[in-house]
């Protein structure tokens, strides 16, 4: 990866995620019954959205290149067979963690919407993998689920600490909506340039 490649990765993630967190935000505000006393008040709102966009997404982003990096390390220690079980076994563990410990072991979780979270991510960690293995090819399956089910659920941690679902739910989707982007259009952004 060159500089170019990284730098339109990193903008239009940019992009996803502020265009995730203004229409999340916004949909979050009108069932909320949000008050805003003018043009002002909407403007700031809107540029609060999207300022929390672009953090998210930079996040999203940091956790990315964590995962290749992990991805790498392991692929290079273990056989490839052995680096996909330990991927499948870290990647239900998160699953458990976010559904079940949480609540029945550590008595911090959100009990049904941590559950409702983890059945939302697993469908979508489904999806993602299936385009991607549509994309590319099957081998990539186990590290498209891995990356979306645990890479994603670490950086979820924060946000499920404070235990406000609306909060959940602005930072988790544009973080989902990141990391949907980036696995997906990874392969396109590091395929070479046909030479004319």
């Amino acid at each position: 990866m060159n500089l170019k490649k990284w730098l339109f990765l990193f903008w239009t993630t940019l992009v996803v995620g502020a265009a995730g967190s203004l229409i999340v935000g916004l949909i979050l505000q009108l069932t909320d019954t949000v008050k805003l006393n003018g043009a002002a008040d909407l403007f700031v709102n809107v540029g609060i959205l999207l300022g929390v966009g672009v953090m998210v997404s930079v996040y999203s982003q940091m956790g990315f290149f964590a995962y290749m990096m992990i991805n790498y390390m392991g692929t290079g220690v273990f056989s490839r067979m052995t680096w996909q079980y330990i991927q499948i076994v870290l990647a239900a563990l998160a699953l458990l963690e976010l559904m079940f410990f949480r609540t029945f072991v550590g008595r911090e979780g959100g009990g049904d919407s941590d559950l409702i979270l983890g059945i939302i991510l697993l469908a979508i960690a489904v999806i993602v993998a299936y385009l991607k293995v549509k994309m590319t090819n099957r081998s990539a399956w186990i590290p498209t689920m891995f990356f979306m089910i645990a890479v994603t659920i670490v950086e979820t941690v924060g946000v499920l600490k404070i235990g406000v679902n609306q909060a959940t739910a602005w930072i988790a989707a544009p973080l989902v909506a990141c990391n949907a982007y980036q696995i997906l259009i990874l392969h396109r952004v590091l395929k070479p340039r046909a030479r004319s």
